[in-house]
């Protein structure tokens, strides 16, 4: 099994007529994706890479079955691409697009409350089943089918991690970015949850970083709710308060913001803790020659 997206995904983009929409509608159909529509207001009835263009995602997905969108929709206008998506009735949207205001993605969350429509990011690398589907813009070729999910704020070091894992020999069941924003779509708890539920999943990989109370929630889950290996990174040990740290979210503003705090609560969790970036894939080698 895979989660969110798999051999099966029919993937709309949503921007795919601009120069990175379609760079990466070429690298996902080249891993072998499905990729059945592109959406753009007013290039309705054109094609891009010979893949249809319409002008809503409500016609996209009629005409085409699209079952996930890919938004690389300027941060002006990219909330309303993720409200048309879910409106349309796209189940899994996962949405590149950096510097959204926030106040924007509080509408998005409003809307969102109570739809059965999975939202992945913003400002994120997206998701990826290796040999299966790729929604995002990472790069394919790192990547191997495997037990290890993978989940992070960072899209950096998910493409360290997931190449480390590989070198090492171990493969990956899905790898997704939730994103570094300060009001994400998807929480590590949500990816969690459906990892627990993943039976083909044996450990999962938590990178997480300073700013916000993500990794705290993710630690209160991970002792009562996991029963699968959690291998967990914490970015920004030495980040100084009040400084943003790469990502919108990535700020200090209290003590639940800071990595010792994060760190200390994922190993009060029983989660196996990884002091360097550079020991990822040995650790979980380590994890999973003990579980046998």
């Amino acid at each position: 099994m895979s989660i969110l997206i798999d051999e099966k995904t029919r993937l709309l983009i949503q921007g795919m007529t601009g120069s990175e929409g379609r760079f990466h509608a070429q690298r996902c159909l080249e891993y072998g994706t499905r990729v059945v529509a592109g959406v753009t207001p007013g290039k309705g009835g054109s094609s891009v890479l010979g893949i249809p263009v319409f002008n809503t995602a409500s016609q996209a997905a009629e005409e085409t079955g699209a079952s996930t969108s890919l938004i690389f929709v300027p941060a002006p206008n990219a909330a309303s691409a993720i409200i048309e998506a879910a409106g349309a009735g796209i189940p899994v949207i996962i949405c590149i697009t950096e510097g959204i205001p926030i106040k924007d993605m509080m509408e998005v969350h409003s809307y969102l409350k109570g739809k059965p429509t999975r939202l992945i990011g913003p400002n994120c690398p997206g998701a990826i089943s290796p040999g299966k589907s790729k929604a995002g813009i990472m790069v394919g070729d790192i990547h191997r089918p495997g037990p290890v999910g993978v989940v992070s704020r960072s899209g950096t070091l998910t493409y360290e991690a997931v190449a480390q894992l590989t070198q090492c020999g171990i493969g990956q069941s899905t790898c997704i970015g939730i994103g570094g924003d300060p009001l994400p779509g998807s929480t590590f708890v949500d990816i969690l949850q459906l990892f627990q539920q993943d039976e083909d999943t044996k450990a999962v990989v938590l990178i997480g970083e300073v700013g916000s109370t993500l990794e705290q929630e993710a630690a209160d889950f991970i002792q009562t709710g996991m029963s699968k290996p959690v291998i967990a990174f914490v970015a920004g040990i030495t980040a100084p308060p009040g400084r943003r740290m790469g990502h919108a979210g990535a700020i200090v503003s209290g003590n639940t913001g800071k990595a010792q705090e994060k760190i200390a609560a994922l190993e009060r969790a029983g989660a196996t803790i990884v002091r360097s970036p550079a020991d990822i894939g040995g650790t979980v080698r380590t994890v999973l020659e003990r579980r046998g």
